[in-house]
């Protein structure tokens, strides 16, 4: 057990010393065949070609360096580079962020897109900036809906009761609290274990997501409520970043951009396309009552507006609710 420890703190120690150094950690939770794994790949090749080779890219994927929470530590320590990592994990540290998920705020992928790419997205940024952490870009993480064990859920009193995985965000648990369900926060890694235990009735993703973690053959009941939008924020360290000369740092933005393009079209994508799939692999899907659910999330908004009241007002009229 000491050796163990020692040896994980000498490498830990290793890896904060080579923040400078020519390899880049970028760490993410996704597994194969996600538009972020696929990315994160992306986004390494492109980095090193973009540097001419001076600096090379360690891609750690599926969580094998901690959860989200735990990379984003790492990112600010310097244990890691970079990390493709999650609007929940984020509201931790940048509260305002958990603002992008108030309840049906965006209706499609591209308003989100225009209002993360403008001033929204660089008022994040500075409020990172205060925690060690600088956003280099906002990648995708779709807009959510429903699965469940044995039922669809289409109208919000079916969600009465239901006891619910969320990931660690305050927003999403706000919501489900207002449509009458248990919510809970859980890490992504450890969701399908706890779906198959029966700890959860289900659990809310795009289906991108539910379909690469082979959600829906544990939840086959999906109900698409389009409940709320996700990003997936890029974070750097700041003390790597600031580390770097100017034209290191256009590399850094520029990969991420270019990887995001190809991340954003693909999440777009995946709702249609696998629908059809999941349903030939035993999901069965269901429209939800959109405008049931909205009145019953109504509070939610008015929570919120409390706190920050310019900041929502100016997200409703980015997303062209007023």
């Amino acid at each position: 057990m000491k050796t163990t420890l020692i040896t994980a703190l000498l490498g830990a120690t290793m890896l904060a010393g080579a923040a400078q150094a020519d390899e880049v950690i970028f760490a993410h939770g996704a597994n194969p065949g996600n538009p972020r794994y696929e990315a994160a790949e992306k986004w390494g090749e492109l980095f090193a070609e973009c540097t001419g080779g001076a600096h090379s890219v360690n891609v750690a994927p599926s969580a094998t360096l901690g959860d989200d929470a735990e990379m984003l530590t790492s990112a600010s320590a310097g244990i890691i580079q970079v990390t493709a990592n999650s609007q929940g994990a984020m509201s931790q540290i940048v509260p305002e962020i958990g603002l992008l998920g108030l309840p049906f705020l965006f209706s499609d992928l591209p308003t989100a897109w225009a209002v993360l790419d403008g001033e929204v997205g660089e008022m994040l940024d500075a409020r990172a900036n205060n925690a060690g952490l600088k956003i280099v870009g906002f990648w995708d993480n779709g807009i959510r809906n429903i699965t469940h064990l044995t039922k669809n859920v289409p109208n919000p009193g079916d969600l009465k009761g239901m006891k619910i995985r969320t990931p660690p965000d305050q927003m999403t648990v706000d919501i489900f609290e207002a449509l009458g369900a248990a919510p809970a926060p859980l890490a992504w890694s450890e969701l399908p274990t706890a779906l198959e235990s029966g700890v959860f009735d289900g659990q809310e993703n795009p289906l991108v997501n539910i379909y690469s973690a082979k959600l829906h053959e544990i939840t086959p009941f999906v109900t698409m409520t389009g409940h709320k939008y996700e990003t997936t924020p890029v974070v750097v360290g700041l003390a790597w970043w600031s580390g770097l000369d100017e034209a290191t740092q256009a590399c850094v933005v520029s990969a991420t951009a270019e990887a995001g393009k190809m991340q954003r079209e693909m999440v777009a994508a995946s709702d249609a396309a696998l629908q059809p799939k999941m349903e030939e692999e035993g999901a069965t899907f269901a429209e939800a009552d959109k405008a049931a659910y909205q009145a019953a999330t109504q509070s939610v908004y008015d929570k919120y507006a409390e706190t920050y009241p310019e900041l929502v007002a100016a997200l409703r009229k980015a997303a062209g609710l007023e």
